[in-house]
């Protein structure tokens, strides 16, 4: 089962949820597999403190043109959306940056003079944090696109009972890259109105994309009943709530896990997944407005 963590903003508390969860998950027996794929700001290792044993570069296929063969027909411009590949007069310019690596440019090139070259983007690690299987994708400073990566990181998932999915914030591309393939979602946070505005961008999201989901309201003590009173007008499960402990921030600032030095967050992410295996396995119940 792939169970994907996001949020609609930064900040709400996602990787602690991610984290917590997964470590909870490998004590109660499950062979589990965390995948990091906020791959412009990873941080789940710094709560897992994993032992990385494979540490290799990513690549993505970008054109490269052979001018000695180009009629300068403009065939690979006009297919290509993003206008990576262009056709100016007797010349063909390549940018990479903006290259999604979907090969087109090369299959309508008539003269056979576009090939695909590898190109590094980042890099993926591969190590185990006690019971946890560890995965992160960490992206080149000043690469311009992230998805290539964590699709990436996602097909390097070990097979396992349970793969945790530390999704990057908010609601563009990378999340929607992250999520795609889950078999439940799970949208972290907060009881202000900025994270109540951003869930329902992420809600709008998770519906688009037909994926079961709940929520995990952070520092659930500290805001107002807007959130809480949104979720039950739209039929959506609140699967925990976390207090606004200080407890929890001082082991967060030091790098270490709520469950494993406090006994009632242990049984309450225990509790979570439990909640998320039953309420995945009923419809009525998910979260879509069924």
């Amino acid at each position: 089962m792939k169970i994907a963590v996001a949020s609609g903003k930064g900040g709400t508390g996602k990787t602690t949820v991610a984290t917590n969860l997964a470590w909870v998950a490998s004590d109660r027996g499950h062979g589990v597999a965390y995948l990091d794929c906020d791959v412009e700001e990873p941080n789940g290792h710094l709560f897992l403190n994993p032992r990385i044993s494979v540490s290799e570069p990513a690549t993505r296929l970008v054109p490269e043109v052979d001018e000695a063969k180009c009629t300068y027909c403009g065939r690979c411009g006009e297919i290509c959306q993003f206008s990576a590949i262009v056709c100016l007069g007797r010349a063909i310019v390549v940018n990479p940056d903006m290259c999604h690596a979907c090969g087109g440019c090369k299959l309508v090139c008539p003269t056979g003079a576009i090939t695909e070259v590898p190109r590094e983007m980042g890099r993926i690690d591969r190590g185990d944090a006690a019971k946890v299987q560890f995965v992160r994708g960490l992206l080149n400073v000043g690469e311009a696109m992230s998805p290539p990566l964590i699709r990436k990181v996602l097909a390097a998932a070990p097979h396992t009972d349970l793969v945790l999915i530390d999704a990057p914030p908010g609601t563009s591309c990378p999340v929607i890259a992250s999520l795609r393939g889950s078999d439940y979602v799970l949208l972290v946070t907060e009881p202000t109105p900025f994270g109540l505005h951003d869930l329902k961008l992420a809600v709008d999201m998770v519906r688009a994309l037909k994926l079961p989901f709940g929520v995990v309201i952070n520092r659930a003590d500290s805001g107002d009943e807007r959130t809480r009173a949104y979720c039950a007008s739209n039929r959506i499960p609140i699967l925990l709530e976390i207090p606004d402990d200080r407890r929890v921030a001082e082991a967060y600032s030091r790098g270490e896990l709520a469950c494993v030095g406090m006994d009632e967050y242990r049984e309450a992410f225990a509790n979570l997944l439990n909640r998320i295996l039953e309420v995945a396995q009923s419809p009525r119940q998910t979260g879509m407005g069924a």
